[in-house]
């Protein structure tokens, strides 16, 4: 109801048949007629929604209220549009209940959940910098009051409600050891609210013990390794501060990263968005990626045409290769895959190397982004995809064409795409020719 809230809190149409039901218990004489506009009751909770169907003294109408008016006796008189019968209805009541949507308590008083600033709750306000008048966002302390770069409180996804919204994780938020439960993460009533509750409890058992042993939690549980930084080659360009989707990295006044190792998950996107290449992990670097383009045997246009490389994301795009395997879907022979812990660590150095080395295209493949994400490091490979936006530039010093670079979104259980996602960029790349830089 855009006059009332974007959403359906699940929970106000069974609370209105419980107390629907405890009237009847409490008076088998007493009446009670729900009114409603659509009438939801998810999962088992249909078997309840019948079960009240069947009792005599209830009155279920969908309808259209017109207008509400108190009599001199103290009753209140309704008068609704029945939607299905037709004509107008009047019920005169003892008591009249409204059955209001459930609203998080992280939406201060006088905002709108229509009309939220994107995640996290606040006023824009202009600020006069160098280079002109810049639109900031200052979130407001609502809650936690948290010493984090990117504000004070736990990002929001949409209309108020944390961004804890994990397809398998639902109780991580983005920041690390608190997690939400209950009708702080979505709306719900007080039974699964207490599931929720001891679930989100097990997960912060896991997250003491891992980080008492220098561990990652979630997604990488159990990875021992840190993200280093050669500080002395820093440009304070502050775009690892600005991207890092945890709030591991604040910044001093002049703009160098001031890290929180134990709030980091080693996604490594701190790593792809740094221009100057001066983060790293032990086990997962620049360096690294560049080795294996460097020693990628790329085969003649005559010999296997064109050659593709692909950096696939380990969470979703890798299992769905693998799935794709099991089922025996044919794949092109001329494709080799390199995976990365996100898209969001992937940095256009890479791209610069494979190309320099005569691949033929280079295709990214990740995780679902937008409103129904599905990246198990939040923006990964949303921002990948931002970053392809620049790759033009690399291209053009090269003297390529941009169509040999491009990103692809893939969930889990879409293997079955695979083979018409390679052939089709195949197909394109076929149409631009040879990399001329093969053989040199």
């Amino acid at each position: 109801d855009k006059e009332h809230l974007p959403y359906c809190s699940s929970v106000c149409c069974a609370t209105s048949l419980k107390q629907a039901q405890y009237i009847r218990e409490a008076n088998p004489d007493a009446g009670a007629f729900i009114i409603y506009k659509d009438m939801r009751t998810p999962g088992l909770y249909e078997n309840f929604y019948k079960q009240m169907q069947d009792d005599p003294g209830v009155f279920l109408i969908k309808g259209e209220i017109q207008s509400i008016s108190e009599e001199e006796d103290g009753t209140v008189t309704v008068t609704f549009e029945n939607k299905l019968l037709g004509g107008t209805n009047v019920v005169k009541a003892d008591l009249l209940v409204l059955a209001t949507g459930m609203v998080t308590n992280m939406v201060p008083e006088g905002k709108d959940p229509n009309n939220l600033t994107d995640e996290f709750i606040g006023e824009i306000v202009t600020k006069q910098t160098d280079s002109g008048p810049v639109d900031e966002l200052v979130p407001e302390p609502i809650a936690l009051h948290l010493k984090y770069r990117q504000g004070p409180e736990m990002p929001h996804l949409r209309w108020g409600f944390p961004d804890s919204h994990f397809i398998c994780f639902p109780y991580e938020t983005r920041r690390t050891g608190i997690y939400a439960a209950g009708a702080v993460r979505h709306p719900m009533n007080a039974a699964e609210a207490m599931m929720d509750g001891a679930g989100a409890a097990l997960k912060a058992i896991q997250c003491v013990e891992l980080t008492s042993e220098g561990k990652a939690v979630h997604p990488r549980a159990g990875d021992m390794t840190f993200p280093e930084f050669r500080l002395e080659s820093c440009t304070q360009c502050r775009r690892c501060t600005v991207e890092c989707p945890f709030g591991v990295l604040d910044e001093d006044e002049k703009g160098t990263p001031q890290e929180h190792p134990y709030r980091c998950r080693r996604c490594g996107t701190c790593m792809g968005a740094c221009p100057q290449r001066i983060i790293n992990f032990k086990d997962y670097n620049i360096e690294m990626m560049s080795a294996m383009m460097r020693d990628l045997n790329v085969p003649g246009e005559d010999e296997l045409f064109p050659y593709i490389v692909g950096f696939i994301c380990e969470n979703d795009a890798y299992p769905a290769f693998d799935m794709a395997g099991i089922n025996r879907l044919q794949l092109p022979p001329n494709f080799r895959l390199i995976r990365l812990r996100c898209l969001g660590g992937m940095n256009l150095a890479w791209i610069s190397d494979a190309l320099s080395k005569g691949v033929d295209g280079v295709v990214l493949i990740g995780c679902k982004f937008g409103d129904d994400y599905q990246c198990h490091f939040v923006k990964g490979s949303q921002m990948a995809n931002e970053r392809l936006g620049k790759v033009q530039e690399t291209l053009d010093r090269l003297m390529l064409e941009s169509d040999r670079v491009a990103q692809y979104q893939l969930a889990i259980n879409e293997y079955d795409k695979l083979p018409e996602i390679l052939n089709e960029f195949m197909e394109r790349v076929k149409e631009l020719g040879a990399n001329p830089y093969k053989g040199f």
